[in-house]
């Protein structure tokens, strides 16, 4: 089968001829019918040969931890799906057996590391074929109808604002004021799901000024330039008082330091982005009953929820789609910033 592998570091993915794998016991194999590139995924590719090692991966990766597909074979001794299900993969995987994924919330299992699980495409074999195999029917979820192009996103660009939004849902009150900085694959999903839960004010920062006409035309009430003048036109344009959540989905210092001028008491910071910056914390090191969070992912009955609002037409992912043949290009325009929302590779 075709697959779409990180071979070598610092180069860029290649198609390659692989195996088709059979399920083991326990095991379903899906045929994909829509994988999606992540900023992780670059990310990763981005690592130095002494960084890629410390995270364990293997040489080849087959990428993609965004999944949908068909359900086209069980392993010995698998109930509990049927071949020919349409089905979303759940990425995060953990044990299965501890407290945290007792209550879905697989994505912060304690165990999954020094286990050895990691998700698909992240460590294990990823999406980017044409077929997967997924280790438990656990870890699918039916999608029915819906497109699998426009669905498989929801994966992850879905439900990782989902779970970071739900975490501040308690403070987005009426009056309330929620800003989102990076309005890309992930930010212009957070954007619809901040009108659809919430009744706050949604604020929409990014670089670009293509990026804020698409945050507009998702539902932002506001969309400003990221930069000096940004505070100063939420005073002005929003409201004075210290905004009430701030989403940041780039995470650098030049943001984390617009952020500690938005934040005053009670405003949650939530760092989404896949970065590592310095502040501050502590009694006399943020403001008063302040909020740093760094959630991971989604739990899986998060995701069911992020799909059925999808099936009722509350949430859209903007997507670019790319044969399996194109798939390096895709990647390429995702590194380089070119993509819109989200690209989708279809083997």
């Amino acid at each position: 089968m075709k697959a779409l592998q990180y071979v070598s570091v610092g180069q860029p993915p290649e198609v390659r001829e692989i195996p088709t794998p059979e399920p083991g016991p326990g095991e379903v194999r899906l045929r994909i019918t829509a994988a999606g590139a992540c900023h992780s995924d670059s990310f990763v590719m981005g690592l130095s040969e002494a960084e890629y090692s410390a995270f364990g991966y293997p040489l080849p990766m087959t990428l993609g931890h965004e999944g949908v597909g068909i359900v086209d074979s069980l392993g010995e001794g698998t109930t509990g799906i049927e071949v020919g299900a349409a089905v979303a993969v759940y990425g995060p995987r953990g044990c299965g057996r501890c407290h945290s994924c007792a209550q879905g919330f697989e994505n912060y299992c304690p165990h999954a590391a020094a286990m050895g699980i990691t998700p698909p495409g992240l460590g294990g074999p990823g999406a980017m074929a044409e077929y997967l195999i997924v280790s438990d029917p656990r870890l699918l979820i039916p999608i029915g109808e819906l497109d699998p192009v426009k669905s498989v996103a929801l994966t992850d660009a879905g439900l990782t604002p989902y779970h970071a939004i739900k975490g501040s849902l308690d403070l987005l009150v009426p009056g309330s004021v929620a800003v989102v900085i990076g309005v890309g694959g992930l930010g212009h999903i957070a954007v619809q799901l901040l009108r659809s839960l919430t009744s706050a004010t949604v604020v929409a920062l990014d670089i670009s000024e293509s990026k804020l006409d698409f945050a507009r035309e998702v539902g932002a009430h506001h969309a400003f330039l990221s930069d000096s003048e940004a505070a100063r036109n939420i005073a002005e344009q929003v409201s004075a008082e210290p905004v009430t959540a701030i989403f940041d989905f780039v995470t650098n210092d030049a943001v984390m330091k617009l952020s500690a001028e938005l934040s005053g008491p009670r405003t949650d910071l939530v760092l989404v982005g896949a970065g590592s910056v310095s502040r501050e914390v502590g009694l006399l090191g943020q403001p008063y009953g302040s909020r740093i969070r760094a959630p991971y992912w989604g739990a899986r009955p998060e995701l069911m929820e992020v799909i059925e609002l999808a099936r009722t037409g509350h949430l859209e992912v903007e997507t670019e789609q790319f044969s399996m043949d194109q798939a390096p290009e895709a990647y390429r325009k995702l590194h380089d910033g070119e993509l819109r929302g989200r690209a989708v590779v279809v083997p």
